[in-house]
């Protein structure tokens, strides 16, 4: 599991990368969500790595 935290505004970011933030689970800074830890998530967090901070957890 990933445990993914948004840490810095998608206000100013590109539509994309918004919409990608969104697609995580996150609205609000300092929100934190759990996520499984494949690909598709891995992809998503590489395109908006400068929004968010990723830790990894144990199951």
């Amino acid at each position: 599991m990933l445990k993914v935290t948004l840490v810095k505004s998608a206000i100013g970011a590109v539509p994309k990368n918004k919409k990608t933030v969104e697609a995580l689970g996150l609205h609000k800074i300092r929100q934190t969500v759990l996520l499984p830890d494949n690909a598709a998530v891995r992809g998503m967090i590489r395109k908006v790595n400068h929004l968010v901070t990723v830790e990894e957890v144990a199951d």
